[in-house]
């Protein structure tokens, strides 16, 4: 990841220091177990857990001449503990150690996304609820359509991002294990019990069955959940940065006290947060892919996914963490423009509100096909003029033999529309009933 992207809290997590610490952790929760089953003597016990450290300059020093990282961290480890060191890592293979201990910093790394999440989350409902009666032009197509309130625009995302929060949990948790089983996973050299007992005390389940590796579609899922929040992000940055268009102008980033928006022109004020997340989603949403290829693998295990794997989980998981920390304060401190909204709702001189017409004409007795033919050729004389759609309808002979100014004007109201996303607010728990 590239520096000015990182986060400190993912950094040390992906670290190498952490990363060693991780697999220490692990093999000296195997020696515990192992001591507690009579298998490793009591004192030799003492000696691993009074003088086991790690250096990493001379891991290094080690993995370039035998071009093995574990074998390289067992002997820096060695050095440090002595004879005793002949109980570490006894019966185990790399992956026991590699996956257990990388389970653990996935941990780590996905309670920092889930508490960033829930306060994203939170605030999404917040402007939600603080602009449930903001009305503005829904549009289809990049078309105006009908009026809709900037509050339900909030609410979709809120909603959106409470399954994001859902799969989450639901990916943490299928990635919540460990394996001690050996090189093929047959426990030919330790017991079950052991890898019971050493994913007890480290907070872990045990794979319920694992060859050399713990299977990659659990890891393929935690990136899917990653790049479907990207794709959110992307969805929210995206809306504001068309309704930020200097035409348009209803939303836009907060532009602070000092910020210059280009080298050249001192008037633009560009929503760069948000360009941002629509470029960092595409590359989040690789790293999804990327897991996803590698689910299979040469029969009980090959390498192919370990490289790619310290590139993509440090990557994405940091990428996620970034993006939300830019995320949650744009929405919070966004600039609403309720005036623009209402100039936009009303360019095109009321055509929004062609369907209640059409609707009405309807419920008083014309066939459907009748009412749109009226209604349209009333909207098209708009199109080609400067004229409002009240005004036409009201001039239009066959429209009033069935409505009256009143109820041609009824048609023209947005308060059911601001009623019924109270309702919609209350029906997702936004909203006290």
């Amino acid at each position: 990841m590239i520096e000015r992207y990182s986060t400190p809290e993912m950094s040390r997590i992906w670290s190498d220091q952490h990363r060693y610490e991780t697999w220490l952790q692990v093999e000296t929760a195997v020696c515990e177990v192992q001591t507690e089953r009579g298998v490793i003597p009591g004192e030799a016990m003492q000696v691993i857990r009074d003088k086991a450290d790690f250096n990493i300059e001379r891991i290094q020093e080690i993995e370039a001449e035998v071009k093995h990282d574990v074998i390289a961290f067992l002997t820096s480890v060695a050095e440090f503990v002595g004879p005793e060191s002949r109980f570490i890592h006894m019966g185990m293979t790399s992956s026991d150690l590699l996956d257990t201990s990388f389970a653990l910093q996935i941990m780590e790394s996905g309670e920092i996304l889930r508490d960033k999440l829930a306060e994203f989350h939170e605030i999404l409902g917040r402007k939600a609820r603080e602009h449930v009666e903001t009305v503005m032009v829904g549009r289809t197509h990049g078309i105006h359509a009908e009026p809709i309130t900037l509050g339900l625009k909030f609410a979709i995302w809120t909603e959106e991002i409470g399954r994001h929060r859902t799969r989450l949990d639901r990916a943490l948790d299928n990635l919540r294990f460990g394996k001690i089983s050996g090189a093929v996973g047959t426990y030919q050299h330790l017991d079950m019990e052991v890898e019971t007992a050493t994913c007890a005390r480290l907070g872990l389940q045990p794979a319920p069955i694992s060859n050399q590796i713990i299977q990659r579609d659990r890891h393929a899922e935690f990136l899917a959940v990653l790049g479907l929040l990207g794709s959110t992000i992307d969805k929210i940055a995206t809306e504001i940065r068309h309704l930020q268009k200097t035409e348009t102008l209803e939303l836009s980033e907060p532009f602070t006290k000092g910020q210059k928006g280009s080298s050249a022109m001192p008037h633009k004020k560009n929503p760069i947060t948000c360009e941002r997340m629509s470029g960092m989603a595409r590359l989040l949403r690789s790293y999804s892919h990327t897991a996803m290829e590698n689910i299979p693998l040469w029969h009980e295990r090959d390498i192919s996914h370990s490289s790619v794997e310290r590139v993509i989980f440090p990557d994405a998981t940091t990428l996620a963490h970034y993006m939300l920390l830019k995320m949650i304060p744009l929405i919070r401190n966004i600039v609403v423009y309720p005036e623009h909204m209402l100039r936009n709702l009303n360019a095109t001189r009321g055509l929004v509100y062609s369907q209640e017409v059409l609707l009405k004409l309807v419920n008083s007795g014309l066939t459907r096909e009748e009412a749109y033919a009226l209604v349209q050729q009333a909207a098209m004389q708009v199109w080609d003029s400067d004229r409002q759609f009240l005004e036409v309808l009201q001039e239009e002979p066959a429209i009033r033999e069935h409505l009256s100014e009143a109820d041609l004007e009824s048609c023209f109201q947005t308060e059911k529309i601001v009623n019924n996303a109270h309702k919609i607010l209350q029906r997702l728990g936004l909203e006290d009933r």
